[in-house]
C-alpha cells in the first residue's frame, strides 16, 4: 500500500483539470493527504489540514512570497491607473514594437530572455509589459501565460548565474562535489534538453504562429470572438484591476510604468547582493523579490505624487496610491489562497515521503542507457506531483549521481536529466509557484493556462526522453 502516497497530489491535479475549480480540488488532495498522514481518520485528517495551513506562515520563505503575490496587485491597480499601460502601449506602437501578433510575442519572449536573474521577477515582467499589448491585439491571456512559464525557469537554470545555480551547487556540495561542481554544473547545460527545447519551442511559435491542441481553441476564440479568457473563466487577478481607467489628469506617458520596473529589476540585483553577502548566486530569491515589488510600488507613489507628474499639478495624491495598493492587492486575494494551499499540499506530499517512494522504483536491472531517461522522468513525476523544481532537485539528484558513478554514466548528462525533470515540473504543475505567478501576471485563469500549456510541455518532454535514450547510448 505504500503507493498511497502518490493519491493527494493527483486528486488534487486531476480534479482540478476536470473540474476547472482549483480551490476545492486542493483543498480535497489536502484533506485525502492528512487523512492518510494521520492513519486514515479523516475527522484528524481535517484537524491536520487546518494546522498544515497555519504553518504555511510559520516559514518566512512563504510568507515572503505571499506579499510578494499581494503586493503585485498593489502595483498592477497603479501603474495602469497612472495612465502608463496606455502610454507604454503608444509609445511601443510608435517604434513598431507589438503592431503585429509576431512582434509582440517575440518581445515577450525576448524579454524572458534577458531577465533570468529571478524566475518569479521574469514572470512578473513578461507580464506587466506584454499584457497590455497583447490584450490590444487580441492575443488570448493563456498565450501570454505561456511565455511567461516558458522563459522563466528554463532560462534561470540555463543561465544559472543566480539562486537556481547557486542551490544546485549546494547540492553537489552535499554529495561531495566541490571543486568540480561548477564545471559539472557547466557541462550539464548542453544536457538539460527539456529547458533548451522549452526555449526554442517557445520561438518557433513566436515566429510562425503555429498553433495546436487546446492553445489553438483558446487562440480561434480570441480571433473570431475578440475574448481574451474563455467565458466562465476566473483569471487570477480581478477584472476590475486589469481594467481600470487612467486616472483624471494622466500624462498617459510609458515611463510611468517603465521607471517602477526598471527599479524592480535593479532592486532583484540588489537584494541577492546584499542577502548574498556580496555574492549574487547566495542570495535570497524570496527576499529579493519582495524587496523588488515594494521598492517598485514605493517608488511609483513618489513618481505619481511630484509636481508636474499630471496635466495639472501632480498625479496622485499619496493618500489615492495607498488606496489603489489596498485594491489591487485585494484582487490578488484568490492568488494568495491558492499559492498557500499549494505550498501546504507540497508540505504534505513531502511529509508522505512520495517523492523517496517514486525515485525507490527506479531500482535495478535497467540497461545502463535506459537510466538517464528514467532519471527525467522520475524527475517530471516528482516535480509536477510536488510543484517545485527545487525540492525534485533535492529528492533525485542524490539517487542519480550515485547511479551515474556506479554505472559509469557520464555525470553532466544524468544531472542534466535531474534539472529537465524539474524545469517540466514547474511548466506542467498547477501546483508550481511559477506557473501560478505566470497566470497571475497575465491575469489569465490558472487552470486554462495548465491545459493549454500540457500539450506543449507533454510533447517536449516525449522529445527530452528520447533524447536522454540517445545520449545515453552515445555517451
Amino acid at each position: 500500500m505504500e503507493w498511497i502516497v502518490l493519491l493527494p497530489p493527483v486528486l488534487a491535479i486531476a480534479l482540478a483539470l476536470w473540474t476547472k475549480e482549483v480551490y476545492l480540488s486542493l483543498l480535497a488532495g489536502l484533506w485525502l493527504g492528512t487523512t492518510i498522514l494521520v492513519g486514515g481518520n479523516p475527522v484528524l485528517g481535517l484537524r491536520e489540514l487546518i494546522d498544515q495551513l497555519v504553518a504555511v506562515f510559520e516559514s518566512p520563505s512563504n510568507v515572503r512570497i505571499l506579499l510578494f503575490s499581494l503586493l503585485v496587485g498593489g502595483l498592477i491597480a497603479l501603474v495602469q491607473a497612472s495612465g502608463g499601460v496606455a502610454g507604454f502601449i503608444s509609445w511601443a506602437q510608435q517604434r513598431g514594437w507589438g503592431t503585429t501578433r509576431r512582434g509582440s510575442e517575440l518581445l515577450a519572449w525576448a524579454l524572458g530572455m534577458v531577465i533570468f536573474v529571478e524566475s518569479s521577477i521574469t514572470c512578473l515582467i513578461v507580464g506587466a509589459v506584454n499584457r497590455p499589448l497583447f490584450d490590444k491585439l487580441k492575443i488570448p491571456r493563456e498565450k501570454l501565460a505561456f511565455y511567461c512559464d516558458s522563459t522563466s525557469a528554463a532560462v534561470c537554470m540555463m543561465i544559472p548565474l543566480n539562486g537556481w545555480g547557486a542551490y544546485v551547487l549546494g547540492l553537489l556540495a552535499s554529495q561531495g562535489i566541490t571543486d568540480g561542481g561548477v564545471s559539472l554544473l557547466v557541462g550539464s547545460l548542453a544536457f538539460n534538453f527539456y529547458a533548451i527545447l522549452s526555449i526554442v519551442f517557445a520561438l518557433v511559435l513566436a515566429l510562425t504562429g503555429w498553433r495546436f491542441g487546446a492553445m489553438k481553441r483558446a487562440e480561434d476564440r480570441a480571433d473570431e470572438t475578440g475574448e481574451l479568457l474563455r467565458p466562465g473563466a476566473v483569471p487570477l487577478v480581478a477584472e476590475e484591476i486589469v481594467e481600470l481607467t487612467s486616472v483624471e489628469g494622466s500624462r498617459e506617458r510609458a515611463r510611468d510604468l517603465l521607471i517602477p520596473i526598471f527599479v524592480m529589476v535593479g532592486m532583484i540585483f540588489f537584494g541577492l547582493w546584499v542577502t548574498g553577502e556580496g555574492n549574487l548566486m547566495q542570495g535570497s530569491g524570496s527576499t529579493a523579490v519582495l524587496w523588488a515589488v515594494c521598492a517598485a510600488v514605493g517608488v511609483a507613489m513618489i513618481l505619481y505624487a511630484l509636481p508636474g507628474s499630471g496635466r495639472d499639478g501632480r498625479l496622485m495624491k499619496p493618500v489615492d496610491s495607498m488606496a489603489l495598493v489596498l485594491k489591487g492587492s485585494g484582487g490578488l486575494i484568490g492568488m494568495v489562497v491558492l499559492v498557500a494551499l499549494a505550498f501546504a499540499l507540497g508540505q504534505v506530499t513531502k511529509d508522505l515521503e512520495m517523492g523517496a517512494y517514486v525515485v525507490g522504483l527506479l531500482g535495478t536491472g535497467w540497461p545502463a542507457f535506459w537510466i538517464p531517461g528514467l532519471v527525467f522522468l522520475v524527475g517530471c513525476f516528482v516535480a509536477f506531483t510536488l510543484g517545485s523544481s527545487w525540492t525534485a532537485f533535492a529528492v533525485v539528484l542524490p539517487i542519480a549521481l550515485p547511479l551515474a558513478e556506479g554505472l559509469g554514466i557520464s555525470m553532466p548528462l544524468m544531472l542534466g536529466a535531474v534539472l529537465s525533470g524539474g524545469v517540466f515540473g514547474d511548466h506542467a504543475s498547477p501546483l508550481s509557484d511559477t506557473s501560478l505567478i505566470s497566470s497571475m501576471s497575465a491575469a489569465s485563469d490558472h487552470v486554462d493556462h495548465i491545459n493549454t500549456q500540457l500539450p506543449y510541455t507533454l510533447v517536449l518532454a516525449g522529445i527530452s526522453f528520447v533524447l536522454f535514450l540517445v545520449a545515453g547510448l552515445v555517451t
